[in-house]
């Protein structure tokens, strides 16, 4: 072999083993032990008599596509695969046709839920990752002829990844309903710090089982009931596959091992959960990852699609087909305790689908991707059911979007808002529910990731990229699905929309952690598709 191919191949292997080295590490420092079962804490024995508090069930589901979903005639796959217990919530109770994600990825979409708030009034600006994985992600295989921007520069001074998370003067949803007598659980996802003091159980959940980090595997990649895909073109694929463990953690406990997929130990656990607090007023957090990479699906749901020939839709589809029949088993608890009727349960997504999984038409028919303000980045599915106070059937007009669900939890609890600070969401079920007056919306919404920023005032809709110097302009009112740009037609339109940029970003906040990398994220096509001229793209900073 030639010297230079041994170098090569040296380079490569050396690269390869760095990216899998942050898990060793992490699993050097905190073993993980083998399955236990988990012990919640039992609430009264018999129930209250007399009035009391609704319970509140709040299930996000991580990088869901707006088309994932069959609510709105689509589904994945062209549509073979339906989701009817999802979108059951919606025919029971209300949908909202205009909701937004307060970011197009996923940490600070979950700040701004947990909080009511712009992440960027606090400085919650990027997704909390690893210094390791900016760096590996940056340097993956790329056939783009468009760079990706690494800033190394800022890598040096870097806050520790632990203590990247909502800092600990904000209020949470679990703290403020906590003050109001719920028992407050957390399952799943979690992604707003990692260090002890930044975990859920310190930030006003009563019980958390789940993961504090941004992902988390299915199964172990060789066990028998589990199907794998990955995705050789995608280098945050590539980063995943060495380093995410398979583990969970209850509260400030050891991580241990689960007994079966993801998606069915936690909605199995918070099953378990229901039945321990039914005699008492509970808010469950249930955060499940799927269908974020990596995709992993049992062999049963998988084998049940042979009709999908492409195989990594094929275990994206099983994903979504086991979310859905596991959201029906959650709601078929509810009922089974005899608390439909007084329970609130909100679905939603925390972004739209993901332009890495290399599947086509995921956000449809929105044009974008996660990681794009355009529509399919932040348009997900939002949708409430309350039996008995919410009419089925419902679609809201009401433009909604994250930080509302802080705000409309908090009112249907009863719980005061904080006084102290601004709290940018709103009440959207006032209006909906009997007896409430509409709560109106003051003003535009606003989108920021470093250079990349975005508003929408009225139907008029602006993203400006910084680093290309590139904006787009849309008339959401005509143009929903963002096809038409007005901007050289409409430059008054243009300086207006900036101006309230301008004005907006002058009262948020520093970022608490840079973002480290910059990366072209083509708006009309998958990652996995060849580069071709004219191809339109932002720059995302994280």
């Amino acid at each position: 072999m030639a010297l230079g191919a041994i170098a090569a191949a040296a380079a490569a292997g050396l690269f390869w083993f760095g990216k899998g080295l942050p898990g060793l590490m992490s699993e050097l420092r905190h073993p993980i032990a083998a399955y236990h079962p988990v012990s919640w804490a039992q609430g009264p024995a018999t129930a209250p008599t007399g009035q009391r508090p609704p319970n509140i069930v709040l299930i996000l589901a991580d990088d869901l596509g707006y088309n994932d979903i069959s609510l709105n005639g689509g589904g994945i796959a062209g549509g073979l695969v339906k989701t009817p217990n999802i979108d059951s919530i919606a025919h029971d109770g209300v949908s909202f046709a205009t909701a937004y994600a307060a970011n197009a990825t996923c940490s600070p979409s979950r700040a701004a839920l947990m909080t009511g708030r712009y992440p960027t009034r606090f400085g919650f600006e990027f997704t909390a990752v690893p210094g390791s994985f900016a760096w590996a992600v940056s340097h993956g295989e790329r056939h783009s002829p468009v760079p990706v921007i690494y800033h190394g520069e800022l890598n040096n001074n870097l806050i520790d990844y632990p203590e990247m998370g909502v800092p600990r003067t904000e209020i949470t949803i679990a703290q403020l309903l906590k003050g109001q007598g719920y028992h407050t659980i957390h399952l799943g996802k979690w992604h707003l710090g990692e260090a002890d003091d930044l975990a859920p159980h310190a930030r006003g959940f009563d019980e958390s089982l789940g993961f504090r980090a941004g992902g988390s595997k299915y199964l172990h990649q060789r066990d028998p009931n589990v199907v794998n895909a990955k995705l050789p073109w995608d280098p945050i694929d590539g980063y995943l596959w060495p380093n995410l463990p398979y583990a969970v953690q209850f509260n400030n406990g050891q991580r241990f091992e689960p007994n079966e997929h993801m998606t069915d130990y936690l909605t199995d656990n918070a099953i378990a959960a229901i039945h321990a607090n039914r005699n008492r007023p509970f808010f469950m957090y249930l955060a499940y990852n799927a269908p974020h990479t990596p995709l992993q699906a049992t062999k049963a749901d998988y084998d049940a699609l042979p009709m999908i020939g492409d195989h990594k839709t094929r275990v994206y589809a099983a994903m979504i087909r086991q979310l859905d029949r596991r959201v029906g088993d959650v709601l078929a608890e509810l009922k089974r305790e005899g608390l439909d009727q007084n329970t609130l349960v909100i679905f939603t997504s925390d972004n739209g689908g993901a332009w890495y999984d290399g599947i086509p038409d995921l956000n449809k028919p929105f044009r974008g991707w996660k990681a794009t303000f355009f529509e399919g980045g932040i348009r997900v599915p939002l949708m409430m059911r309350w039996p008995g106070h919410i009419q089925p059937g419902t679609t809201s007009t009401t433009r909604a979007i994250h930080m509302d669900l802080f705000a409309t939890m908090a009112a249907v609890a009863g719980a005061p808002l904080p006084r102290d600070r601004i709290v940018d969401g709103v009440d959207v079920l006032a209006g909906i529910l009997p007896g409430r007056a509409p709560s109106a919306r003051s003003g535009p919404l606003f989108w920021r990731s470093g250079d990349y920023r975005a508003v929408r005032d009225g139907d008029w809709k602006l993203q400006v990229d910084g680093r290309r110097q590139k904006v787009w302009l849309y008339n959401l009112a005509t143009d929903p699905t963002e096809q038409h740009e007005l901007s050289a037609a409409e430059p008054a339109q243009v300086a207006r929309l900036k101006a309230e940029l301008d004005a907006q970003n002058k009262g948020m906040a520093k970022p608490l952690w840079p973002g480290l990398i910059e990366a072209p994220v083509r708006i009309d096509v998958p990652l996995n598709a060849p580069w071709k001229a004219g191809q339109d793209y932002v720059y995302w900073t994280n």
